[in-house]
């Protein structure tokens, strides 16, 4: 990965940065946790300009971001309707529950999900769902991608050799979310299966 990313910014420099960004908004398995630190490690060098490296990178999250709007917004509200009454254990009402929470809290949920690592990329794709209007979703989305960007590029410029302590200690946040997430989706799954449960005693009797 580092080799890659190296190999990279050597090629484009800066807007090589801000393509590995795009990337890591479309495939979320590539870490900006990575990829900043290593940016701002580079500019630190001189081997590029640190104020490229921002506007690059942000611009690169505003890229992969409206991929990932465009296809949510092309699968639309009906799509993912369908979708849900096919899963086993997912209602529409719940895809409408959280269409009538992302309508009261969708340009909070946007500026701050770009903070926060996985829901960074995911975050776009119920804004094109619901059509956040664009510039709204655009403006909030650079917005929260400048304050992420910033901090990492410049914690890795500061640390210099050891940009990839940044790495080690973002990890463990990301574990946490990862771990939060599995229990929700464990927590639903049981919520489910015992209604199901419930739903078949009192249609035996």
């Amino acid at each position: 990965m580092t080799d890659w990313l190296v190999a990279l910014m050597e090629t484009l420099g800066a807007p090589g940065a801000g393509l590995a960004i795009a990337l890591e908004n479309l495939f979320p398995p590539l870490p900006s946790e990575v990829i900043l630190p290593l940016s701002g490690f580079t500019a630190s060098r001189g081997e590029m300009d640190l104020v490229a490296v921002l506007v690059w990178t942000t611009l690169g999250s505003v890229v992969g971001a409206l991929a990932l709007y465009w296809v949510g917004a092309l699968l639309g509200r009906e799509r993912v309707h369908a979708i849900a009454a096919r899963l086993p254990l997912v209602k529409v009402s719940d895809i409408e529950k959280t269409e009538a929470w992302f309508a009261r809290h969708g340009r909070k949920t946007v500026f701050f999900g770009r903070m926060i690592p996985i829901f960074r990329s995911l975050i776009s794709v119920p804004a094109g769902v619901e059509r956040m209007p664009l510039p709204a979703f655009m403006l909030l989305t650079t917005a929260g991608s400048l304050i992420w960007n910033t901090i990492f590029v410049l914690a890795g410029y500061f640390l210099g050799e050891n940009w990839s302590l940044v790495e080690a200690y973002v990890g463990v946040g990301t574990n946490i979310v990862i771990g939060m997430v599995v229990a929700a989706v464990l927590v639903f799954v049981g919520v489910r299966l015992a209604e199901r449960r419930k739903g078949k005693h009192a249609a035996r009797r």
